[in-house]
């Protein structure tokens, strides 16, 4: 059976309290009686219940996590960067998929307070599908921090959001910069970050006189593990218009997916189609040719967010933070060839 403090303690032939104090090195205990304590952990193998741990100190050293998919490479790096920050501070991290459902998203939210978490970080929340008060009454009793998210205005809730628009306006620079037109951009559903990066493509093309709505494209689901085969599909029948130079896509799953029908098709890339994606995911550095795309700096999203969460809890104050994104060239672009 599983050792417990009361067995540590008898072994040691000391309290319970001495043994605690060890364990959490809240309290000074003389070495030698330190030493009896570790030994009696080591040989039964003891580890503290943390459950009962926070019930006595009324708080919790846990953090929710919301995660909208577990199939794109994004999500994992900015996981990475979250636990790499709580870590330093002892923190426990809890994980819930939402699956891009928004009534999935609520029901993660509702769980994870159910489990006593200190916070919760949201990653891309669906903040226009969600109800509108839920994200208003919750960031009253708990401390909240969203990740891309780019509709919530909500006073008490911190927010750390990748410079999409900055992106965008780069991907499509360097391409009109290099002779491009023609540009179709490609767009999943449920997503705030989909929804700014195509008022970002919509703005830049209308300014210069080059949009045409029929050149930006919905894909659907565009985290899941069949977005790469359904950007293929669908794009079999879009890039059947050679007038197209390039493509710009929401995410580097869906740039691989145009990579994966141009190849069906016979389309050479970047001889005759440039390609970027977005989210410089490591899975871009594997293929070939290698993806062109822009690094909105995964890991450092979940870094920060886990931070302004920390302070949130202890402080009580928010921050609102735009970081900013970088055009990765690679493989995948080269200049406009066409007349």
């Amino acid at each position: 059976m599983r050792a417990t403090i009361h067995d540590v303690a008898q072994k040691a032939g000391v309290s319970v309290a001495t043994v605690s104090r060890v364990v959490n090195g809240n309290y000074p205990v003389r070495e030698e009686t330190r030493q009896r304590v570790n030994a009696a952990i080591k040989a039964l193998q003891y580890v503290p219940n943390m459950q009962a741990r926070e019930l006595n100190m009324r708080c919790s050293s846990s953090i929710g996590v919301v995660v909208p998919g577990l199939y794109n490479m994004f999500f994992a790096e900015v996981i990475d960067g979250i636990e790499d920050y709580l870590h330093r501070g002892s923190y426990s991290l809890l994980l819930c998929c939402a699956k891009n459902d928004p009534r999935q998203e609520m029901q993660c939210v509702t769980d994870l307070m159910s489990r006593n978490v200190s916070g919760i970080i949201v990653i891309s929340p669906n903040t226009e599908q969600v109800a509108p008060a839920f994200y208003e009454q919750l960031q009253q009793r708990l401390a909240m921090v969203f990740i891309n998210s780019y509709t919530a205005q909500l006073p008490d809730v911190s927010l750390v959001n990748d410079d999409a628009r900055s992106g965008v306006r780069q991907a499509l620079a360097w391409l009109t910069g290099h002779g491009h037109r023609r540009i179709l951009f490609v767009r999943g559903d449920h997503s705030d970050s989909y929804r700014v990066k195509e008022q970002a493509y919509v703005e830049f093309m209308t300014e210069n006189g080059w949009l045409h709505r029929e050149d930006i494209v919905s894909v659907g689901e565009g985290n899941g593990t069949m977005t790469v085969d359904h950007t293929a599909r669908r794009m079999q029948s879009v890039l059947s218009d050679r007038s197209l130079t390039a493509v710009l896509c929401c995410n580097d799953l869906m740039g691989v997916g145009v990579l994966a029908a141009c190849r069906k098709l016979g389309i050479q890339v970047p001889q005759e189609l440039s390609v970027i994606g977005y989210d410089n995911i490591s899975l871009g550095n594997f293929i070939t040719p290698q993806l062109t795309t822009v690094d909105q700096h995964m890991f450092r999203l979940g870094s920060r967010a886990a931070e302004l969460l920390i302070e949130r809890i202890t402080t009580g104050v928010c921050h609102q933070l735009l970081l900013d994104n970088q055009l990765v060239l690679r493989e995948t672009t080269a200049d406009c060839r066409r007349s």
